[in-house]
């Protein structure tokens, strides 16, 4: 018995289908097997003794892949060759290969971007470290500056209170050197 199955659906594509029924027709022991996407839907061709058929027929109407959003399966009679299951298994890997491949070397591209890109952002950091380090030079240059009003200004201030000292001990001596005088005035005119 031969068979053509037709699955459509908002998703049937590009989530495993046709791994996932040719593991269900390989269980099954079907003689030839071949599947394909077509524009919005998926098509297989079964070939095999009428019950393995049957139950092959029967699992793809109730059994989908996890992501598959399936609409509605078609069954049909089909007279055409079928592809030997064995012939399908390996065209079916090389595809799965050459889609890996393709999918590496994307990989690899858009890999090389980011690498690029992150070279790009390691510069901009690179200099923004470099900024970095000259404004915390100038804040060095300008804490040392600060440090040095600093100890200018207890210089100045130390310099002012031994001014004081020396002016109020200068005003002190004047100032007994003045009641001196005056008490001497005071006595030779008798007050």
């Amino acid at each position: 018995m031969k068979k053509k199955i037709v699955i459509k659906g908002d998703r049937v594509q590009d989530v495993g289908y046709r791994l996932f029924l040719l593991d269900a027709a390989e269980d099954l022991g079907l003689k030839g097997f071949q599947a394909r996407n077509v524009k919005d839907y998926v098509e297989f061709i079964v070939e095999g003794d009428d019950n393995k058929v049957i139950k092959f027929v029967e699992f793809a109407k109730s059994n989908y892949p996890e992501f598959a959003k399936v609409g509605e399966v078609q069954e049909a009679d089909y007279e055409g060759e079928v592809m030997p299951m064995d012939r399908f298994y390996h065209r079916f890997s090389v595809d799965q290969l050459v889609k890996i491949v393709n999918l590496g070397i994307g990989m690899i591209g858009k890999q090389d971007s980011m690498i690029e890109k992150q070279s790009v952002m390691i510069e901009k950091q690179d200099s923004m470290l470099g900024k970095m380090d000259l404004m915390l030079d100038k804040q060095d240059e300008m804490l040392r500056k600060q440090d040095e009003m600093l100890r200018k200004q207890d210089e100045t201030i130390m310099e002012i209170r031994a001014l004081r000292e020396d002016l109020r001990n200068y005003m002190e001596e004047r100032f007994e050197k003045i009641e001196r005088e005056i008490a001497a005035i005071k006595a030779k005119i008798g007050l």
